[in-house]
Formats: C-alpha cells, structure tokens, sequence
C-alpha cells in the first residue's frame, strides 16, 4: 500500500473522535505574516475545517504592534516582558492587530475558508477590568507598576463563536476586550486562548510559536519533551527548564487544563504541516501536555 494511503488510514480514528468538536488555535504574530508558511497554516486549518473538526483561531501581534510604535515614535515599555500599553501603545495595538486580523481573513478566503474577523469586544465575546497597579520584582526592590490600558479576562460569552461556528465559519479573534464602560483593554492573547477553549469546551488548545515545544535545553531540538502533564510541568519550572517568553505559554496551558480543556499542545507552526502531524499522528511533532498523565497517551 502507498505510504499516503496508509497515513490517511492511520488518521482515520482521529478523525474519528474529533468530528464536531472544537479546536482553538492560537497564532503568535510572528507566523502571521503574509508569505509561504502563513499559506502552509491556512491550509492545515481547512483540511481540520473541512473534515469536520470546528475552529476557533486566536492571533498574537506584539511584533507587529513594536513595529508600528518605532515607526510612530511611540516608546516600547515592557516590565519582565509585559508590555506596558499607555495610550499611545494602545492606538498602535488596536492598528495592528486590526490589521493582523483582515490579513488572516484574507489568507483563510484564499484557502477557500469562511472566515470571519472578530475581537474579544464584539458580541460580548469578552468581558474585562483594567489590570490595576501592581508590584513587580523582587520584594527588597518591588516597583509598583502601572500597565496602563491592559485588561484581565472576568467573563467570556462564547454565543457569538458558536453563532459563527454553527453557520460554517472560522473565527479569527483579535486579542482586545472591552471593560463595561466600552473602554478597550489590550489583552495577553494566550490568555485569551485559554479562557475561550475552557468556555467553548474545546477539545484541543494549540499554541503555535516559533519553537518545536517544550525543550530541557533551548539550543538542542533532540531534548524536545513530547508528554508532560501538570506535575512535570512543575518540577521543569522548578529547575529553571522552562523561562522566559514560556512561562506565560505554560500558564496558559495551565489555566486550559485546569478548566477542563483535554489537551494541550505546543508546536512550531514554522515548521511545515506540524499541525496536522500533532493532531493525526500518536508520535505528534511538539509537547502534548494532559492534566494528568498516563504511561502513554492513547491519541495525539
């Protein structure tokens, strides 16, 4: 037999089990750029799409928004990696992440998928308050900081997403909420990722970066760690295997599986058809993180 036909009858179970259920993937803004492997990410969305599997997109855009302050003169301000959003950095965000969104919309048409832009303000999908001042860094040298126009996540409406699903099409979220008073936050998009797949009762939550997942040491691909659940993800903390821009990724994954969301996966959506690989083969091609593991996971 054809080695593509035994593939296709390998991926048959997971077909299977994923038919009608949710997917929410989360883009960083670096693999949204227009050219060769944003088209290879669209594709592997609408064959999920196309056989049945419903998807949520979730875009980042930080590179982006950076871009656009320098441009604009508008000064860069993070504090351990967050970014402070004045109101200038807010008007700079809200372009570029509008911008982030209509391109995604326009890839996924001409991939021949339905897609529709929204973000966490419309149709109530999010609801947030303003992230007040807070203490950061070690206690003898805390400084209190004030983030400015960012938000914490208190609700999440998933009518709208589900209205969007049920007619056929893809939604592409942009990572923005609103508080009660219409006054619009800017949102850490893992975050929103996660909550949205514990609301909507995903199946799956994808974090697609620029890293094959979970590494024991950064510059070496062969230490990729394939399985983890919670507790594996505590002791890796501990020992300083997990920093930097991931820690915010694996708190995300954290909240997800603590909601309940069954999987979580981390890939490098650089990488060609790594997507589908995760999802239609039990080998995969990142981490797969479960609240609680087994000696093997029965399905990527």
């Amino acid at each position: 037999m054809p080695d593509h036909l035994e593939m296709l009858r390998t991926a048959i179970p997971y077909i299977r089990a994923f038919k009608k259920r949710v997917f929410v993937i989360k883009l960083s803004g670096a693999l949204c750029r227009e050219g060769e492997m944003l088209r290879n990410l669209v594709d592997q969305i609408a064959l999920l799409d196309q056989l049945g599997i419903r998807v949520v997109v979730v875009h980042g855009g930080g590179e982006q928004a950076d871009g656009l302050c320098e441009r604009l003169d508008i000064p860069v301000q993070r504090v351990d990696g967050r970014r402070i959003t004045d109101s200038g950095a807010l008007e700079a965000v809200k372009y570029a992440f509008g911008a982030i969104n209509t391109d995604l919309v326009a890839a996924f048409r001409a991939g021949h998928v339905w897609a529709v832009g929204v973000s966490g303000a419309d149709g109530g999908l999010l609801q947030a308050v303003r992230r007040p001042p807070q203490k950061v860094g070690a206690s003898a040298d805390a400084k209190t900081i004030d983030f400015g126009h960012v938000g914490d996540v208190t609700e999440v409406d998933v009518d709208v997403l589900n209205t969007l699903l049920a007619g056929g099409y893809v939604p592409i979220v942009a990572p923005l909420a609103c508080d009660a008073q219409g006054r619009l936050l800017n949102i850490n998009a893992d975050t929103i990722a996660a909550r949205i797949a514990i609301a909507i009762k995903a199946a799956k939550y994808f974090l697609l970066t620029g890293v094959d997942g979970i590494l024991r040491d950064v510059n070496d691909a062969r230490t990729l760690e394939s399985y983890l659940d919670l507790a594996d993800l505590a002791r890796l903390a501990e020992t300083g295997v997990i920093g930097g821009g991931m820690l915010p990724k694996v708190a995300a994954c954290r909240t997800a599986l603590l909601g309940d969301v069954e999987r979580v996966h981390i890939i490098n959506g650089a990488r060609r058809d790594t997507l589908l690989a995760e999802v239609f083969t039990n080998e995969g091609s990142g981490t797969l993180i479960v609240r609680e593991r087994e000696d093997e996971p029965e399905e990527s």
